[in-house]
């Protein structure tokens, strides 16, 4: 008969390589984790372009200079159409994660999209933002409608997909009327920019000549502020009426309307 061994104690050998195999495959695992745990902070550190992060250091320095009134608007065109004409595209669209925001855009039928979106937190950016930023998203054919600001200042960079932009200057306000002149249109594609301020190219509008189409647009609220108009966007028909000098008397619009005859 063979004796019964179920109750016997495992061989000293045989726990001696259970605990080695045991240590092992947890300093396996330990060992796994912190490579995996390298791996990705050396991936993000990579993924974090410093070149990007003092871009975004002097855009914001530009804004600040703005709303604290020691840059004037029709200086702050220039010197923000600049940074941007000098941004490497591609290493911004890393910098925003451009991939991820194109997965979650979804552009309506009329108008375009506004995805909002932060940037890393990384060295040499800053930390607080004086300006606003978002992405209009659109669709072949959509527009951002055409539309002046008051008491505002804001820059546009082409993404992804080409537009026919169009600005106006804002000469005169009447009280269902802009009294606006044409100075820009042309189209513009990735990589080219145009500005607003309340001074110079006011009222703009860009339509989508392919799709889908992607807007980079900072704005920076109350650059003057004692102003007594209502800090915001006023839409207008820039097919209105002809006047002499090659001015457009173009009627002023609530957002259905702009939205029906322009999105």
């Amino acid at each position: 008969m063979r004796p019964d061994l179920s109750d016997c104690p495992p061989h000293p050998s045989t726990l001696l390589t259970r605990r080695a195999f045991t240590a092992q495959s947890v300093h396996a695992l330990l060992t796994f984790s912190l490579i995996e745990t390298f791996c990705r902070s050396e991936l993000f550190a990579a993924s974090v372009n410093p070149q990007m992060a003092n871009w975004l250091k002097e855009v914001n320095q530009l804004a600040q200079g703005l709303k604290g009134r020691t840059l004037e608007q029709l200086a702050w065109q220039p010197k923000i159409e600049t940074l941007f004409r000098q941004v490497d595209l591609p290493a911004l669209l890393k910098f925003i994660d451009f991939d991820q925001i194109d997965k979650r855009a979804n552009p309506p039928k009329n108008g375009a999209q506004s995805i909002r979106f932060d940037y890393p937190q990384t060295e040499g950016a800053p930390a607080k933002l004086a300006f606003g930023q978002q992405i209009f998203a659109l669709k072949k054919d959509r527009s951002v409608v055409p539309h002046g600001h008051n008491n505002m200042a804001t820059a546009f960079l082409i993404l992804k997909g080409d537009f026919q932009g169009k600005h106006y200057d804002r000469l005169g306000d009447e009280k269902d009327h802009l009294i606006i002149k044409p100075t820009i249109d042309r189209k513009f594609v990735p990589g080219e920019c145009s500005t607003v301020s309340d001074y110079k190219d006011n009222v703009h509008w860009f339509k989508a000549l392919t799709g889908p189409a992607y807007i980079f647009n900072l704005h920076i609220l109350d650059v003057n502020p004692g102003s007594e108009k209502r800090t915001g966007r006023l839409y207008v028909d820039p097919h209105g009426e002809k006047v002499a000098g090659g001015l457009i008397r173009a009627r002023r619009l609530d957002h259905e309307e702009a939205h029906r005859l322009y999105g």
